[in-house]
Parts: C-alpha cells; structure tokens; sequence
C-alpha cells in the first residue's frame, strides 16, 4: 500500500513538473547581427543641408560710348540763370573734301558738355548787329583760334546748344595745321567770353 502511494506522489510530481515547463514561455534569443552588415553612418541629408542655387547669371553690361560715338545730347539744356561753364572742345575726325577746284580738310569738333548750356544763349537776336547780311543771327557767337590766338573760323548762325557738336574748320591739303586750337563762345547779349580748353588737330 506504501508503494503505491510512493508510486502515485512521483507521478504526480512528474506531470507537474512537466506541466510548468509546458506553460512557462523560454525568452527569444536576440536576433543575430550578420557580421558583414554595418549601420549606416551616412545621414539623411535635411531640406537646409541642400546646396544653394546657383546666382543667376547677369550679362555683362556694353561698353560705354566714347565721347564721338554718343548721339546727340536731348537733355534739356542748363537754365538761363545758372552760369554756363568752360567749353570742353574735342577733335571728332577729320575730313577730306573738294570745293572750288581744290583740295581741303575739314576738322571737325564738338564739345563735350554742350549741353550745360542754355538754349537761350542760341536764340535768334535780331536787336544785335547782324552778321554779314544776316539780321537773325545768333545771340552767341562760336570762334576757333590756334594756340596763338589768330582766329581761323567763325559761327554766327548756331540754333541751339547740340550744334556746337557740328563746328569746324579747315585748311587746304597739304597745309599743316597748329598743333592745337580752342574756341570762344562770345555771348554778345550780356557782353561774356567762355574759352575752352586746347584741343588736338591730330587723333
């Protein structure tokens, strides 16, 4: 009777004990990490990791003009009151030429801050002395002289300031000219003088 009592307690044991290791859950093993993969080390790139966009390309502006490439100036002229300044007298070309059987050479010039000056200066004036037979020249007087002051042209007859752009003078071929020469504007109404600079009579 002891024997089948010892006999039944082992049995029960038995099945307990394999009851709990049927129940009881063994932990998962970690997953193994192949040893021929790496994390990653590079990151993601963010929106402000982004290069900038390239500047956007300007073209490249022209060249100015030089002086005796510019178009006539169309800027309304200086003021009456305001005192007009020193002519700054230019050589443009020179020009080949034939009148009266001969040969001649024209230098032409212009001034460079004509502009400056007031139309007024320009304007017909008939209460002055005439020029020649002309009764409605120009208030303002237009002169070339050389270096030495023997006058070699003259303008009495200039409309506004953009024709100080058109003087000039000339001298048969052949004939060497002064090395420079300048002008006079002479404003007959209020009795003023404005002379330029020397200017070249070669380019």
């Amino acid at each position: 009777m002891k024997m089948t009592k010892l006999l039944t307690m082992l049995l029960v044991s038995l099945i307990l004990a394999l009851v709990s290791s049927a129940v009881t859950p063994n932990p998962s093993p970690a997953p193994k990490t192949s040893p021929t993969t790496k994390p990653s080390l590079t990151p993601k790139a963010s929106p402000i990791d982004k290069p900038p966009p390239a500047p956007a390309i300007r073209p490249t502006p022209n060249d100015f003009a030089s002086p005796n490439e510019q178009p006539p100036a169309t800027v309304a002229s200086t003021p009456a009151n305001v005192t007009p300044p020193k002519p700054v007298l230019y050589l443009l070309r020179q020009e080949p030429y034939t009148t009266g059987g001969k040969n001649w050479i024209r230098y032409r010039y212009d001034v460079l801050n004509k502009a400056d000056y007031p139309a007024e200066m320009f304007a017909a004036a008939p209460s002055l002395p005439p020029c020649g037979s002309n009764t409605n020249s120009s208030r303002t007087w237009v002169d070339f002289f050389d270096e030495t002051g023997k006058r070699l042209y003259g303008f009495c007859a200039l409309g506004n300031p953009a024709d100080l752009g058109k003087i000039w003078f000339a001298l048969e071929e052949g004939v060497i000219p002064p090395s420079y020469v300048y002008i006079e504007l002479n404003d007959r109404q209020t009795n003023t003088k404005y002379k330029s600079n020397l200017a070249d009579t070669t380019l």
